[in-house]
Formats: C-alpha cells, sequence, structure tokens
C-alpha cells in the first residue's frame, strides 16, 4: 500500500510539472486547495476517490495508471489513457513474436486472431505497427469509396 501512495505522489507531482501548471491550478480545476494538492503530491495525504478521478480525468490517463504506474521501475512517466507500453517482445529464429499477455488480454487476441504488420522504414522513424485485420479491412473499404466518389 505504501508503495502505490508513493507512486500516486510521484505521477501527480511529475504530470503537474509536466504540464507546466501550478498547485492552484491543478487545485482550481478539481476543486480542491492548493495545500491539498501539495500534500497529495508530497505523499502526506492522498485524495479521496472523487479527486483521485478528478485528477485521472484532468491529466488525461487511467486512475490505474495514477495510482500504480510506477516511472522508477519502469523508466518511462505516465502514459495517457488508452497507450500502452507492453514491454519488450523478442523476434524468434523464424520471426515469430509472442505478445505479452497484457496486451493479448487488452486487445482480446486469441490464436487464430489475424493483424496487419505496417512497417515505415524512414530514418528516424522507422517502426513497425500491429492493426488487427478487420480495422484494416474497413479502413481500406473508406479508401476505395473515398477513391470512387472522387473519380465521379
Amino acid at each position: 500500500m505504501k508503495n502505490r501512495m508513493s507512486n500516486l505522489a510521484c505521477n501527480l507531482s511529475r504530470l503537474r510539472r509536466d504540464k507546466g501548471l501550478t498547485l492552484e491550478e491543478v487545485a482550481d480545476r478539481v476543486g480542491a486547495t492548493r495545500q491539498a494538492v501539495g500534500k497529495w503530491e508530497t505523499g502526506e495525504s492522498t485524495p479521496d476517490l472523487a479527486h483521485a478521478a478528478a485528477l485521472a480525468e484532468f491529466y488525461g490517463t487511467s486512475l490505474d495508471a495514477l495510482v500504480s504506474h510506477d516511472e522508477r521501475a519502469l523508466g518511462y512517466p505516465v502514459p495517457p489513457k488508452g497507450k500502452h507500453i507492453f514491454g519488450i517482445a523478442t523476434v524468434g529464429e523464424r520471426g515469430q513474436i509472442v505478445l505479452p499477455k497484457r496486451a493479448r488480454e487488452i486487445f482480446r487476441l486469441s490464436p487464430g486472431s489475424r493483424l496487419v504488420v505496417l512497417g515505415n522504414e524512414t530514418a528516424g522513424e522507422r517502426g513497425i505497427a500491429l492493426v488487427e485485420s478487420e480495422l484494416m479491412l474497413s479502413y481500406a473499404a473508406k479508401i476505395m469509396e473515398h477513391a470512387e466518389e472522387k473519380e465521379k
């Protein structure tokens, strides 16, 4: 429990500093006093559930991430709501990649799930992305509709 309180205090302080806000500005946005926000950031006290939810919404993150995220252990700040870093996957001898369990759970992936592999090889922007095939097919259909409309 103490570790979560420490995480919460660090996360609140980091998020406020990253946004360049004062204690007063945060307090005004979440309906608290400057002193209360200061105590939450130092770990002297914790916000009640209503204030914690307001803080998570204000900072654009989830309540779970606000309370549980451990920047010191993970090496990156609290992620925005809906954004994830699942860890490192290793490419096997035959190109296979095992997705972390949490990623499979969140995106409801199971054996046989179909993903489209996208890539960008531009220097400084190199990356690979996985997109659910159904979503990619719906994008393709919209692109085709738009192209047909332009031809008319």
